[in-house]
């Protein structure tokens, strides 16, 4: 059998997170939207989403198509992510070749673009 392998990244809140201003909060979205939007676009990332967990420890999940070494380096370039406000960890996902796709669509790259 053939596999597709991917890697999935997932955005989890420290413990010692920064606590931000709705402000602040809004802008370092809108910082963490547009990484996200780069990393579509330059064909890395396939793709991602806030997850809602109801501890609030996992706050997103990404999909990409390099090795979990290379989509560490990526994520950790993200604004949320060096600012502390998010923390990541990444895996590698197999699964039988064929068996998802996924089709260029538009990523937000801000908060206005998601709210409107």
């Amino acid at each position: 059998m053939e596999f597709d392998t991917y890697t999935i990244a997932l955005l989890t809140t420290p413990p010692d997170a920064p606590r931000l201003d709705a402000d602040a909060a809004t802008a370092m979205q809108s910082r963490h939207l547009a990484h996200l939007a780069s990393l579509h676009d330059a064909g890395h990332l396939l793709a991602a989403g806030p997850l809602r967990d109801p501890d609030g420890l996992f706050r997103g999940l990404s999909i990409l198509n390099v090795e979990p070494e290379r989509a560490l380096e990526l994520k950790r370039a993200d604004p949320a992510v060096q600012a502390g406000v998010f923390a990541v960890k990444a895996l590698p996902w197999m699964l039988p070749a064929g068996l998802v796709s996924f089709t260029p669509a538009f990523m937000p790259r801000s908060v206005e673009d998601v709210t409107g």
